[in-house]
């Protein structure tokens, strides 16, 4: 059982992969100083994310939908996103996908040196929703330095500034919104292309006979978009990274088709997974190997350790194929991330439209890869020069 200082003491000079691996290699479970369960092992993580019936996905105070939400709840919910989420809804995208990227790469500067996380991630990610949901370009901005300030709230752990973060987040979705919600807006009726948007038809849903109200609109647009978006640059920061410091992937990754390149991308996030962990509440008592879980015991999905466990995928072994199957960097069950085809297209659209245009991909010389810190995985920085 580690405590909070000895936690601090191995983020000082690990990253949070060498902190997990040292976790994973002395306990399978730990107990934090805030009485939570850390699950760290692979068949403990997965068995909790498929045991609906034994752990509650309702955590959080706020409204998360859908993955915040159990049972019928959650399957009425989840049932109307993956209306949006699904290959036939997001293929349409596909081409506005492509040109976001291909213009992006296209305005990156050859020979200079360039964080992939800010400068390709998150540019990226903020165009592509934009594009995928019918934000106006305004917009683009102001998401830009949204992603980085929440970025930089959650390194420093505070809570003030994150609780900050969040209500900025909420207003810009509210003044998105705000048009369609207003079935006599002149801004609305006045634009077509606006009213067939994914922002425009989620307005016009309804749930258990009704309308959705503002507050689900809001929480929904938040998973696609605040959630999204950071995660989406993390991803990004990820892969480079890997493929500058593994320079003969580049070809084989040009020459990859679809399907294995998404493969290749899905092994490196699985190897350096930006997505810690997600939380559950025991709904009554559980049994894992020797630990007595009490009802209502705070638990973390330790998804970092999980997809590193040696057991499972042997240590730092790359292996796309091989691995697919136990592969949880999306989570697993009925859980899993709803978003997952839509982020795994277009990283995969991405890097596509990166090799493309670049030769090589080399670390810039004499500067460091800097890590993200607790609670975010990844990078917060990733010194590149494109050739």
């Amino acid at each position: 059982m580690f405590g909070d200082s000895k936690i601090k003491a191995l983020y000082a000079e690990d990253d949070q992969r060498s902190l997990t691996d040292k976790r994973r290699q002395q306990h399978d479970i730990i107990k934090n100083e805030a009485g939570e369960w850390v699950l760290l092992r692979h068949a403990d993580v997965k068995a909790a994310a498929l045991d609906d019936d034994a752990f509650s996905s309702h955590v959080s105070r706020f409204l998360q939908i859908p993955n915040g939400l159990d049972g019928a709840e959650h399957d009425q919910y989840r049932a109307l996103i993956n209306r949006y989420l699904s290959q036939e809804a997001i293929t349409p995208y596909v081409p506005l996908f492509q040109q976001v990227a291909t213009e992006l790469v296209s305005e990156l500067p050859k020979g200079e040196v360039i964080n992939a996380v800010t400068d390709i991630g998150t540019v990226f990610a903020v165009r592509a929703q934009c594009q995928w949901l019918g934000w106006p370009a305004e917009v683009e901005p102001i998401l830009v330095q949204w992603v980085n300030d929440n970025h930089q709230a959650s390194r420093l752990k505070d809570h003030a500034k994150l609780a900050a973060v969040a209500q900025d987040f909420n207003e810009i979705i509210r003044s998105v919104i705000a048009p369609f919600r207003d079935t006599y807006s002149a801004a609305a009726s006045h634009n077509k292309a606006n009213q067939d948007s994914i922002t425009a038809q989620l307005c016009r849903e309804q749930i258990k006979g009704r309308p959705l109200n503002e507050a689900e609109i809001v929480s929904i647009l938040r998973n696609w978009t605040g959630g999204d978006l950071g995660s989406m640059a993390l991803c990004v920061g990820v892969v480079v990274a890997y493929l500058a410091h593994h320079p003969k992937q580049l070809q084989h990754c040009a020459n990859a088709s679809d399907a294995e390149l998404e493969a290749i991308i899905d092994e490196i996030l699985r190897l350096d997974n930006p997505f810690p962990s997600n939380r559950r509440i025991t709904k009554c008592p559980v049994t894992l190997g020797e630990h007595q879980l009490p009802k209502g015991a705070k638990v973390h999905l330790d998804w970092i350790s999980a997809n590193r466990d040696e057991a499972v995928f042997g240590k730092d072994i790359f292996d796309p194929v091989r691995h697919a199957a136990d592969n949880l960097v999306y989570g697993i069950g009925w859980h899993v991330c709803p978003g997952r085809l839509l982020a795994t297209w277009q990283l995969r659209i991405l890097i596509r439209a990166l090799l493309a245009h670049v030769e090589a991909i080399t670390p810039a010389p004499n500067e460091l890869f800097e890590r993200q810190l607790p609670p975010l995985g990844g990078y917060s920085r990733v010194p590149v020069v494109l050739s």
